[in-house]
């Protein structure tokens, strides 16, 4: 299990164990997964590139009804501002 960086925050210890790159002219950058306070490990958050600049997608699974849903939603908005500040941390640590 490889670890890349660790955050630590006032309430979440947010470890990106894995970041894998794609190296394209789409919007897709990079898939994420990530251990928050070594108890919960969450797959497949996606890192996006949007008009606005890089943003962090979390994992979505399609419905019976073609559409996508998170799979996991944060319920607050400092937590996942903490998620995506690592995520993006990690990619622009792994880039240089």
């Amino acid at each position: 299990m490889e670890r890349i960086m660790i955050m630590e925050t006032n309430t979440l210890a947010i470890q990106v164990q894995r970041l894998y790159r794609f190296d394209t002219d789409r919007p897709l950058k990079a898939f994420a997964d990530i251990i928050v306070n070594d108890a919960l490990l969450i797959k497949g958050i996606r890192l996006l590139e949007g008009k606005k600049g890089l943003f962090v997608s979390m994992p979505q699974e399609q419905a019976k009804d073609k559409k996508w849903y998170e799979s996991v939603r944060c319920l607050t908005q400092d937590v996942r501002e903490q998620i995506s500040e690592a995520v993006l941390a990690a990619y622009k640590e792994e880039k240089h």
